[in-house]
């Protein structure tokens, strides 16, 4: 039997009126509204599916990339940063040590001219001893001598 002849006897074999009844409802107006609701909400639900894929492939990406990122910016500055820090650990001490310095009391300073230092250095001079046995002989510095001796040179030229 030829596929034309097949086809013919399958189109007489078919229950005609059970399929147009089938048509019938499904052309029903309560019913096409519910199958287009339904259509859109399963295409919305697969959109929504596949937005979560690509989002999750997107955020496996972002991590990855951050923690290359993030292993090469410590390769490259964990000698920097130990190499500060040892800078700074390193001032933190000498920073110690002043406070410290400061806080103890400096010696007291050493006596200056006082009157009979004062009075014994012009009699050393008036006798000819040179400034720096005078500052030797009395433990003064020797510009301390010179000083007092300019300035009695002075208060005398005014007399």
């Amino acid at each position: 039997m030829s596929l034309l002849a097949r086809g013919a006897s399958w189109l007489r074999d078919v229950d005609w009126v059970r399929y147009l009844s089938w048509l019938r409802r499904l052309c029903d107006p309560f019913l096409l509204p519910v199958a287009i609701l339904a259509g859109l909400v399963l295409a919305a639900v697969a959109l929504s599916f596949f937005a979560l894929l690509r989002t999750r492939a997107a955020a496996r990406a972002a991590r990855q990339q951050g923690q290359a990122l993030e292993d090469g910016l410590s390769a490259r500055f964990s000698g920097s940063c130990e190499e500060l820090r040892a800078r700074v650990d390193a001032l933190a001490g000498q920073l110690e040590e002043v406070r410290r310095g400061t806080l103890l009391v400096p010696s007291a300073p050493r006596a200056g001219f006082n009157l009979s230092k004062r009075s014994q250095a012009l009699r050393m001079y008036r006798h000819g001893e040179p400034p720096d046995r005078i500052a030797d002989t009395l433990e003064v510095s020797p510009q301390e001598i010179d000083l007092l001796l300019k300035v009695h040179r002075i208060v005398i030229k005014n007399l």
